[in-house]
């Protein structure tokens, strides 16, 4: 770590292409390169697909917390880049299968808008296959307004499946 602001924050993984449980740790394996240290690991889950692509195979899924001096969109292109030795290309199928997918859920409080990202991600109140792996790792996580995001998991209605597949990812 450089001499600046070191921040906390999370990110969520996913992979529902090829050898899912190894692309997951090969991306929390890749991390430290890219100037984001690892600190802990949720759970592995094995999730429905959502969004826009219902008819693909399940994801694994977890959550990460990490420390980095990165800023948000720094932290974006260290994730992309990952994303990118680890096989997936830009331009994608929105939503589609994915070798691996990196996703900035939280970054210190930090409030952020731009045409790249959104901080906190605009998503993760409303997707149990992030809240789920998420509140495992910080149960009284808040966001930056204050709220606790434990009260969004208790306020989603049926459906996402969300099932264990595994212990954390080395660390």
């Amino acid at each position: 770590m450089s001499a600046q602001a070191v921040r906390v924050g999370y990110l969520g993984l996913g992979s529902n292409v090829g050898d899912r449980g190894a692309n997951l740790q090969a991306a929390v394996d890749a991390l430290p390169d890219h100037g984001v240290d690892v600190l802990a690991s949720s759970s592995v889950y094995e999730t429905e697909p959502v969004g826009e692509i219902l008819e693909q195979p399940d994801f694994l899924n977890a959550c990460l917390r990490i420390r980095t001096a990165h800023g948000p969109e720094q932290l974006l292109d260290a994730c992309k880049s990952v994303e990118r030795s680890l096989g997936r290309h830009a331009g994608g199928v929105r939503h589609g299968p994915r070798p691996i997918d990196l996703d900035v859920l939280l970054l210190d409080g930090i409030e952020h808008v731009s045409e790249r990202l959104t901080l906190p991600h605009p998503e993760v109140t409303s997707r149990r296959f992030v809240l789920v792996p998420l509140l495992e790792l910080e149960p009284e996580l808040l966001l930056p307004d204050g709220r606790r995001i434990a009260g969004s998991l208790a306020a989603l209605g049926p459906g996402e499946a969300v099932a264990a597949a595994g212990g954390p990812l080395r660390v």
